[in-house]
């Protein structure tokens, strides 16, 4: 029971992360079921099975809260159900072992764009126009075989991209990739249960995520909606680069000082970069407010019908 009620936090605490942020639920629950001995399949299979509650409220909260671009979602849901139903399948047979530092090596790339990006002033990209099929589908496809082989990977693959394109703002981009989770999470555990059984299920770890999920959700969806692009934008990039820096670390066999040094360099690099953008905030916020107050005061019924009256008095007069 004890072992369950901490599986429930966790759940809990991946979501609204996720929910937040766009990523982290399968990266957070699978870590602790590998680091409890559970098999690599079987630990993604729990986890996917779990998400297709979880996503589901995710989605709902983030609809009901205006985070969803349907369009965006409907071209990238597919895409990434077959690659996630083709790396479920291939799980027990395929290692993406030797394929990791590499993967490792793009997404922190991306994180670090998003920092130094986030840490300036935000300017729209008002030519840019809307993300196309050509581009979605083929995120889409990785993204979901990603987060079929290593047990989460979704969100760290698709929600950087789509921030980097800079064409959706934050919190949809982050309501969009956890509505289209749904469709990937549904088709990996499909690809489990054929490639592992029923048995491949460890139904009483996919409750206890499931429950702490789905008290989370949404909050996180309303939590997404309140928290300013500028500081949303900025801590999913320090995310990103150091979950994928330990990756990195890993596959260069760095050991000694190294990691930590590493750690703490990359740490304060991402408290440098918040600090840089709540001051570009302020900025922004200040920059609007002196707009505001140079403008014209909108006028009311009130001055209307009295200025009238003074008019009629003019002519009358």
């Amino acid at each position: 029971m004890r072992k369950l009620l901490i599986l429930a936090l966790v759940g809990l605490a991946a979501q609204l992360v996720d929910g937040a942020l766009g990523m982290a639920y399968g990266l957070t629950s699978s870590t602790l079921l590998l680091v409890a001995g559970v098999a690599p399949a079987a630990a993604s299979a729990s986890v996917h099975l779990a998400e297709i509650g979880t996503t589901l409220a995710a989605g709902v909260s983030h609809w009901r809260f205006g985070n969803v671009d349907w369009p965006v979602v409907s071209r990238i849901a597919l895409p990434g159900a077959v690659g996630a139903f083709a790396g479920a399948t291939v799980l027990s047979s395929i290692s993406t072992e030797a394929a990791a530092p590499w993967m490792a090596a793009i997404l922190f790339s991306l994180g670090a764009y998003l920092l130094v990006r986030f840490s300036r002033p935000l300017r729209a990209n008002r030519a840019a126009g809307r993300l196309r099929g050509r581009f979605l589908a083929p995120l889409g496809l990785v993204a979901g075989f990603v987060d079929a082989t290593g047990g989460g990977g979704w969100g760290p693959v698709a929600t950087p991209a789509l921030l980097v394109s800079g064409r959706m703002a934050p919190r949809k981009v982050i309501g969009s990739v956890d509505t289209a989770e749904i469709v990937v999470a549904g088709a990996a555990s499909v690809g489990f249960l054929i490639g592992l059984g029923a048995e491949g299920f460890l139904l009483p770890t996919v409750v206890a995520l499931l429950l702490g999920g789905l008290v989370a959700a949404p909050l996180a969806a309303w939590l997404v909606r309140i928290v300013p692009a500028q500081l949303l934008g900025a801590a999913v990039g320090g995310v990103i680069v150091l979950t994928n820096s330990r990756t990195l670390l890993r596959a260069g066999e760095l050991g000694g000082p190294v990691p930590s040094l590493v750690y703490a360099a990359l740490g304060a690099g991402w408290l440098v970069a918040l600090a840089l953008a709540v001051r570009a905030l302020r900025r922004a916020r200040r920059a609007r407010a002196i707009a505001s107050a140079a403008l014209p005061a909108a006028p009311t019924p009130e001055s209307v019908a009295s200025g009238e009256r003074g008019l009629a008095a003019v002519v009358e007069g």
